[in-house]
């Protein structure tokens, strides 16, 4: 369990999400590092990451943003800055209407196509909005196509976008045709995604397959977007070797600028989900009923999937306390996985995400107990858990790691209130959102 610098959680209001800004700023002070030693321009994706609220660290250290449609671009325009401010604003969608494209000229500072047919259908709105930026001395929109290197590392299949059938990039035979048919003139980037939570060795072997196919193409461009899902600050990522990678590369290739776009590793370990126990009931083993889901407040439990790491809290009377209450945290212990246990039904939902350090311990605690939310969806599990000493009514169970790829997914399915939004800073908890009935109703 991480430290958490004697956050007093029933100060708290539950459900909410909660960022720690030391954390943050410790993971934006290796990112800066990355850039600094590397050469590269490192993006907050915000499919990935999007607690603007605080923003302030994130503009003054990262490049800019990456975006996947006109309402993250315009939010890391107007959170992060644009070209005005010297910050980049590139933008890649599988594909584009006429009215989005028009939306994003006057932000956009990279537009990246999937296709060489959407390239040529918007090519004179940009050719156009380019000679007015010329004329006010302001940089031009750089254009890019994103490639498929048929190689990727990343299970499952779900998060590989390199799997067979794929949408997303261009495969070699049509990058070849493409360029036969249009040529390149007015293409500056190439841009490959085939990431999820991954090393810098995976990274190394993917190269080989970009310069394989791509490789021909390369002296033509002027930068080359690495794409996300670089863990770069996970405890155990080979930093070192991303910034040799990319140093050699550029190297390689006339010093062409290189972008990478993380989203999770900017909000990796900074930030907890805080719910509550509101019943517990028996049904062939206890079950915490939580006023947090699975579905609706953390679904990559059920889509990756994975089991995340909890802690519980509990009060109890003290002397000691000045309001007659201590609170007494106990990390989790790991599932009930005991000899005679059939739990299958629920694998799952249970299986251990990929990163080591977010695997269960295999001990267990004496009190198990499965945690699941407050929707009709019968699958609305979080997962099994023990403890050493009694889950009760009231307790608090904390899921660390939530500020990513959770907020961005968030439904009111059921009519389930969203979490509110607060920050830990020098030890004191504020709250930046609370949110009601009026934000289910204005959903629907």
């Amino acid at each position: 369990m991480q430290s958490y610098n004697n956050i007093k959680f029933f100060s708290i209001p539950s459900p909410s999400y909660v960022l720690e800004k030391d954390k943050l700023e410790s993971n934006l002070a290796t990112l800066s590092d990355i850039q600094e030693k590397s050469g590269a321009k490192v993006l907050l994706a915000l499919k990935g990451y999007a607690f603007w609220r605080r923003f302030q660290e994130v503009g003054k250290i990262l490049s800019g943003s990456t975006a996947s449609g006109i309402h993250e671009a315009r939010l890391g325009f107007e959170e992060i800055g644009g070209r005005e401010s010297g910050k980049e604003v590139c933008v890649f969608s599988p594909a584009y209407k006429p009215s989005e494209i028009n939306a994003l000229l006057p932000i956009a500072t990279h537009i990246i196509f999937n296709s060489f047919a959407q390239w040529q259908r918007y090519k004179s709105a940009i050719d156009s909005k380019n000679k007015q930026l010329e004329t006010l001395g302001l940089s031009p929109i750089s254009v890019g196509l994103r490639v498929n290197p048929l190689y990727s590392e990343v299970s499952p299949a779900i998060y590989n976008p390199c799997a067979p059938k794929s949408r997303l990039g261009i495969i070699p035979s049509e990058f070849q045709k493409g360029v036969e048919s249009y040529g390149l003139e007015g293409i500056s980037g190439l841009h490959f995604h085939t990431h999820c939570e991954q090393d810098s060795a995976a990274l190394q072997r993917t190269l080989a397959h970009v310069e394989k196919h791509f490789g021909a193409y390369i002296p033509q461009m002027q930068c080359i977007n690495f794409g996300g899902g670089h863990h770069i600050t996970r405890a155990d990522y080979d930093r070192g070797l991303l910034v040799s990678l990319i140093r050699e590369f550029k190297a390689k290739h006339h010093d062409i600028e290189v972008f990478l776009e993380p989203g999770e590793a900017v909000g990796w370990q900074c930030g907890f989900l805080v719910g509550e126990v509101v019943d517990i009931v028996e049904n062939d083993g206890q079950i915490a009923i939580l006023d947090v889901s699975a579905s609706a407040h953390m679904p990559d439990c059920l889509e990756m999937p994975y089991r995340p790491s909890v802690f519980k809290v509990s009060r109890q009377i003290s002397d000691e306390a000045s309001d007659g209450k201590i609170e007494i945290t106990e990390a989790d212990k790991g599932d009930p996985r005991e000899p005679d246990s059939d739990i299958s039904d629920i694998k799952a939902s249970q299986s251990a995400h990929e990163n080591p350090n977010q695997n269960p311990p295999k001990t267990c605690g004496k009190y198990h107990y499965r945690l699941g939310g407050p929707t009709c969806l019968a699958g609305d599990i979080i997962g099994d858990f023990s403890f050493d000493t009694p889950l009760n009514v009231g307790d608090r169970v904390v899921f660390e790691d939530m500020l990513h790829y959770t907020i961005v997914k968030n439904t009111t399915f059921n009519g389930v209130p969203l979490p509110s939004l607060g920050v830990v800073e020098n030890g004191r908890f504020v709250m930046l959102k609370e949110f009601g009935y009026q934000d289910y109703k204005e959903r629907n």
